[in-house]
């Protein structure tokens, strides 16, 4: 059994071997292992690895210490999210920025943007676009995007919150629009909400969500 790694050059990792007498469980060894990447789930990962030799257990516990730590919104439970276009730079959060949101959440791709400053002071958005939006849990926070470590958060804008009829793409946008009008960072993402705390991958509602941080707008990485 192999975990396919990517990278610059996908490639396949070894974790364990399953004998002749096993055979029959690699469907739901596969499937516990992909789930388990999507919502860290011991209890559920374990009750299949149960049924299995010990060495194939330990091999299997071995591998996901050493090779498979937590990233927030990598996986979902059918496997890894890809992105599917990098970056794509916007000057203004305008209509061609929101019909190219609008196309995208359409689609079910996850969206990830932030707001960047070059070094003549042109404030841009670049948005990163993803092959899936990441479910989380009914009663999690509503994020994907992990927030970083050394920036303290002002506040999270979801649309849930949502009061007028513009649309939660159009709304979102305002929110990201009039922080960074302050100077603020700003990162907009997309989720799928779920509506269960337990296997909850799948049925939902999808979501943005503004965080807006007590930093000022960083600058293009090429321009530092």
């Amino acid at each position: 059994m192999f975990a396919l790694v990517r990278g610059p050059r996908d490639e396949l990792e070894a974790v364990t071997t399953l004998g002749a007498d096993d055979l029959h469980l690699t469907g739901e060894v596969v499937d516990a292992l992909n789930c388990f990447l999507a919502d860290r789930d011991e209890t559920a990962l374990d009750s299949v690895l149960d049924c299995l030799p010990k060495p194939v257990r330990m091999g299997v516990q071995q591998y996901l210490r050493t090779k498979c730590t937590s990233t927030l919104g990598a996986f979902t439970e059918v496997g890894p999210v890809e992105v599917v276009r990098p970056a794509v730079y916007f000057g203004k959060a305008d209509d061609e920025l929101e019909e190219y949101l609008e196309s995208a959440y359409m689609i079910g791709l996850g969206i990830r943007m932030s707001n960047e400053r070059s070094s003549g002071g042109r404030v841009d958005w670049v948005v990163q676009l993803l092959s899936d939006e990441v479910s989380v849990p009914a009663s999690a926070e509503p994020r994907t995007w992990a927030l970083p470590a050394d920036t303290k958060l002002l506040h999270t804008w979801t649309s849930q919150q949502l009061t007028t009829g513009i649309g939660p793409v159009r709304s979102a946008l305002n929110e990201a629009q009039n922080a960074s009008a302050q100077g603020r960072w700003v990162r907009i993402h997309t989720l799928l909400h779920s509506y269960r705390d337990v296997d909850y991958e799948g049925r939902g509602t999808s979501e943005f969500t503004v965080d807006v941080f007590d930093a000022p707008i960083p600058s293009h990485p090429t321009d530092e």
